[in-house]
């Protein structure tokens, strides 16, 4: 028995039913040993036996239960700009094109003439940016220092986009849902309302123009609706499902009164819930959107750990020194570390002496001595000494990748308490949605009007939300492992820091340091 493990990146999800469903349905592949979904961190972790499961298998799985999975290759996706000399005419630029397309894992690829610049997107797991500068080469042409890279961090551009996104909607919903709660408010504390409008003398208008300002509250949470409405016709109820019945039944009674007000039943002018409805959008928008923002932030550590690194490496190259993008170094390249530079990556002193300053990954502040035979961390500043280092880790190898993996696999770990409130989260929404049920139906039959009934039951599915259970101990977990991170500590996982209080030793260490802290 083969056991592996994998991290996949989950899209869909809003809240931590959804994390429980698909916990559910990957537990159901055959092979699969342990699954694990961090609704904070979006990360579904799984271990399965290799020769009865795969990872095509698990991602269907996924996928049945109503959810995406980012595809490996979306984070490998990068763009590069790259200049270029030589060239005279449009045919300069088609014969570039075409020697670039002809490369495996080339996505698209664009030289425009008139700035003398390649743009190119290309998949950084099939193939190398130095690569792409040797097909322009060998297109008869010269690539010059490459301007920027973008896509260097896809789920933190993604997430952003997400923000954004979720905050347009939240404004556009504000701009209607507050003059709409003011229309329907006014007669109840007595301000006054234009005559067109108003209630007595005029109640369809007075009801049309309500129905008008939901209709781009209700289109701003649109996702409320298709995707709670998905869930509840899968019986896996979430969040937007309570959400997206209970406006619903709001709006839609809503509707009716403004038929029975057409038909000259005037008394149903104060039976409407359109403000209702426009107003619990609006709110719920806005805490989706400071939940987003809060899970941006607390991942932004991993951010600032990638921004250790330099940018680029002087690489000796025959008896020339070339500048080059660190993603280019390739082991065995032998690389030139002037004084008060970092360290591109790890290696070993083959020529010169210095003192490197190693305290960002050891905490020692001393600087330690380099001779030709030492071991160089990459990160690290070299102090006042010439070195020439040879690489030998380059890429996911090296020290500070490796501390990237761990703080990431600790944000996407679960403490024990964590994974209790997914369990108890996974069971509140269909309990709450029956508790709805029964409370209307009680009222109803004890002697209640309907009306009455239905405000009970939009009551008790509006105020339920199992978000802040789910979603409080992995934001704190996402956090506290960041910001020991940015100051030398490094957190295992979620349940050290439960256990600490009682047990620290194997859970806390800083940098460098494997006896435990």
């Amino acid at each position: 028995m083969r056991m592996k493990k994998k991290v996949l990146s989950v899209t869909g999800m809003t809240c931590t039913s959804c994390a429980r469903a698909i916990e559910k349905s990957v537990s159901k592949v055959e092979g699969v040993a342990n699954v694990s979904v961090n609704f904070a961190t979006e990360k579904l972790i799984v271990e399965f036996d290799e020769s009865k499961a795969s990872i095509e298998k698990i991602r269907e799985a996924v996928k049945r239960a109503g959810y995406g999975v980012l595809d490996d290759r979306e984070e490998t996706i990068r763009e590069v700009t790259v200049p270029i000399s030589g060239m005279t005419c449009a045919s300069c630029a088609r014969a570039i094109e075409k020697s670039i397309s002809k490369l495996n894992g080339i996505k698209e690829v664009s030289v425009n003439l008139a700035s003398e610049k390649a743009r190119v997107v290309y998949d950084s797991s099939q193939v190398r940016l130095s690569e792409i500068k040797n097909a322009i080469i060998k297109a008869g042409y010269t690539p010059l220092e490459i301007e920027k890279t973008s896509y260097e961090d896809s789920h933190q551009e993604r997430k952003q986009k997400e923000i954004n996104s979720i905050f347009r909607r939240f404004i556009i919903a504000s701009i209607f849902a507050v003059p709409l709660l003011l229309i329907a408010m006014a007669h109840v504390v007595g301000l006054p309302l234009p005559e067109i409008i108003s209630p007595e003398k005029h109640p369809l208008n007075f009801a049309l123009v309500q129905a008008i300002l939901v209709i781009p509250i209700v289109i701003a949470g649109y996702k409320f609706y298709t995707v709670g409405f998905s869930r509840l016709l899968k019986l896996q109820p979430n969040m937007d499902s309570l959400i997206a019945t209970g406006t619903s039944a709001a709006i839609l009674y809503s509707i009716f009164a403004i038929y029975q007000i057409a038909m000259g039943n005037y008394q149903y002018v104060k039976e409407m819930y359109f403000e209702t409805a426009g107003v619990i959008i609006t709110l719920v928008l806005l805490g989706k959107y400071l939940e987003a923002f809060s899970k941006g932030k607390a991942s932004e550590a991993i951010k600032k750990l990638m921004g250790l690194a330099p940018k680029t490496a002087v690489v000796i190259q025959g008896d020339n020194e070339v500048v080059i993008p660190i993603e280019e170094v390739e082991t065995g390249d032998i690389i030139l570390v002037k004084p008060g530079e970092k360290i591109p990556v790890d290696g070993e002193v083959i020529e010169g002496r210095s003192f490197v300053d190693e305290s960002m990954i050891t905490g020692e502040s001393i600087p330690v001595e380099k001779t030709p035979g030492s071991k160089v961390i990459g990160a690290t500043i070299n102090k006042n000494g010439m070195l020439k280092v040879k690489a030998t880790n380059v890429g996911k190898d090296t020290v500070i990748a490796q501390i990237i993996k761990l703080v990431e696999d600790a944000q996407s770990s679960k403490a024990p308490i964590a994974r209790l409130a997914d369990v108890i989260s996974g069971y509140f929404v269909p309990v709450v949605i029956l508790i709805a049920v029964i409370s209307a139906l009680v009222w109803y039959f004890t002697g209640s009007s309907f009306i009455f009934a239905l405000r009970i039951f939009i009551t008790v599915l509006v105020i339920a939300c199992p978000c802040a259970l789910g979603l409080a101990t992995p934001t704190a977990i996402m956090v506290s492992t960041g910001k020991g991170a940015e100051h030398g500590i490094l957190i295992k996982s979620g349940g050290c820091i439960r256990n600490f209080a009682q047990n620290h030793n194997g859970c806390f260490r800083q940098d460098g340091d494997n006896h435990g802290r």
